[in-house]
């Protein structure tokens, strides 16, 4: 058994990394040669890897375009090979990827908008949980609401840039105005990535409702939390965030911190 492993493994590696083929391989064959055998196996691992790469960030293939991100596509596969038999799970070092990557250096903003795309791709697939139970939240006695510990559904993400990636993410969305003209010096963007109704949702949050949320994926209480935001943000309004979670169903349940 572990032959066949060791064997199997130096194959994959073989299809992923063009590196040598375990002697069990036939080396000649009735009616066509190894390399082109092997060659079947290699077009197809990468061109499922490429397909799953466009499906998981169709927006940095629309900036780029084909051409471009077919080349870094392939360049992404030859050095970061799938570790997964779910292609849902491959791309995720494909932002960091793009930071390194010299002929998408004038695109300052790409990397970043790469990862709000993984937040939202991560988001559509992360498990599903039960609907918030407004019924016992309502029996929860007001004097105790500032140790309440809310849980976060697990698709939520938020993404930060200096950027704003989230408006580049939307104008390049179906059915929208497809404004380009978006000033990179605009400022930064913080979006919340969530999954209201099955469907992925991404919305801006300002940076006090970003300081909430933080405190709170921390574990914080609803006490402390909202006081050490108000700190930084006196205008931080906790009613209005709440009812946009609420809204966005990001909130999965609560506790009652010790």
């Amino acid at each position: 058994m572990n032959s066949l492993h060791a064997n199997l493994a130096q194959f994959a590696r073989a299809i992923a990394q063009q590196s040598a083929l375990p002697a069990q391989v036939a080396t000649h064959y009735a009616h066509y040669p190894q390399q082109t055998g092997i060659g079947v196996y290699r077009n197809n691992y990468r061109g499922n890897l490429h397909d799953a790469l466009a499906g998981a960030f169709p927006v940095v293939q629309q900036l780029v375009g084909d051409e471009f991100f077919r080349m870094l596509a392939a360049r992404f596969i030859e050095h970061m090979p799938s570790r997964s038999a779910n292609l849902h799970h491959y791309g995720a070092g494909l932002p960091d990827f793009i930071r390194d990557f010299a002929p998408a250096r004038e695109l300052i903003y790409l990397a970043d908008v790469a990862a709000l795309e993984w937040a939202g791709h991560t988001a559509y697939f992360a498990p599903d949980t039960p609907a918030f139970d407004f019924s016992q939240l309502a029996a929860i006695p007001t004097e105790q609401h500032a140790r309440l510990t809310f849980a976060l559904h697990p698709a939520v993400r938020v993404v930060h840039s200096p950027y704003p990636v989230l408006a580049i993410w939307q104008a390049h969305q179906p059915g929208a105005a497809r404004d380009f003209n978006i000033d990179l010096a605009s400022g930064p963007s913080i979006a919340l990535v969530c999954r209201p109704h099955l469907d992925i949702a991404i919305i801006a949050l300002d940076a006090a409702e970003a300081s909430w949320l933080q405190l709170t994926q921390t574990g914080q209480a609803l006490g402390p939390a909202t006081a050490a935001t108000l700190e930084l943000h006196p205008h931080f309004d906790l009613q209005s965030t709440l009812g946009k979670l609420v809204q966005l169903a990001a909130l999965s349940g609560f506790r009652i911190a010790d």
